[in-house]
């Protein structure tokens, strides 16, 4: 009879420290969020309407941020599909065939990843630039690659194309091969097995990668930065044009533009926690 009020204790005692230690933590994560995050974002939309709305419109529509702005949402639809297009490809390759160099080909997915985004976009200069390797031949037949939108292209499509991939190899080796091959020998052909049975399978991925590779092509500045030149009107990204101005001490016309960034990544936000729930259900 003493040993159950001795085990209620303690069971009560490790309840009220396990609810200490849970509330510390999302005490110290909220805070960590809160400098982090949040505090940055506040500070952009205050800058950008700090000298009033009729700036912070001026500065949006201005021809230049316009122009910056149809060029971000360009490249990231070139990408978005070709990078989606490659992902489910090699996704596929990997995880539902055998073959020689596919830890090859899966370390090559991950390059980006290691490789810094400044360094991507140099490699591009260094191989269609005036003196890379292309840049001769590019030259005689009036093909520009660099400080134009294909390099701009390439750079992104470089740093954004593991995203997809990356999504959808563990959820489709997660799932195994005994759907397609039960559809297989009901006699299904590939296309059919793919659109009927695989796609439905990974669609939630699918999905949520595209989200993370078209929030990654819309803010990138590294590797696009050395490609593009900084021709204003032209070449120049949102991310990009937002530094022009802030170098230009134009800083309320610099964090209105930001503003612009901070919508598309809010939309992506709220795209991705949409799909993540509903992946979840």
């Amino acid at each position: 009879m003493q040993g159950k009020p001795r085990v209620s204790a303690e069971r009560n005692k490790n309840t009220v420290s396990s609810g200490a230690v849970k509330w510390s933590l999302i005490g110290l994560a909220a805070l960590v969020m809160l400098w982090l995050i949040v505090l940055p974002l506040v500070s952009v939309l205050y800058e950008a309407l700090k000298q009033g709305f009729g700036v912070y419109v001026a500065a949006i529509t201005d021809p230049d941020a316009l122009s910056a702005l149809r060029l971000t949402l360009l490249v990231a639809l070139i990408t978005v599909p070709l990078n989606t297009l490659f992902g489910v490809t090699a996704a596929w390759a990997i995880t539902k065939f055998r073959f020689k160099g596919k830890g090859l080909l899966t370390t090559l997915i991950d390059l980006p990843f290691s490789v810094s985004p400044v360094i991507g976009g140099l490699i591009y200069v260094l191989i269609y630039g005036k003196r890379g390797w292309f840049g001769p031949w590019l030259d005689d037949h009036n093909i520009q690659i660099v400080f134009a939108l294909p390099g701009i292209v390439l750079a992104t499509l470089f740093i954004t194309f593991p995203f997809v991939a990356r999504e959808l190899i563990p959820l489709m080796e997660d799932q195994g091969q005994q759907e397609e091959e039960a559809a297989v020998t009901l006699g299904a052909k590939g296309w059919k097995v793919f659109w009927h049975i695989t796609l439905p399978n990974i669609k939630w991925g699918l999905l949520y990668g595209i989200i993370l590779c078209n929030a990654r092509a819309m803010g990138e500045f590294g590797a696009v930065s050395v490609v593009s030149g900084h021709i204003r009107g032209e070449t120049n990204t949102l991310p990009l044009h937002v530094e022009i101005l802030y170098n230009e001490y134009q800083f309320s016309a610099s964090f209105a533009v930001a503003s612009l960034l901070l919508l598309l990544a809010l939309v992506t936000l709220v795209l991705k926690a949409w799909f993540t729930r509903r992946h979840a259900q």
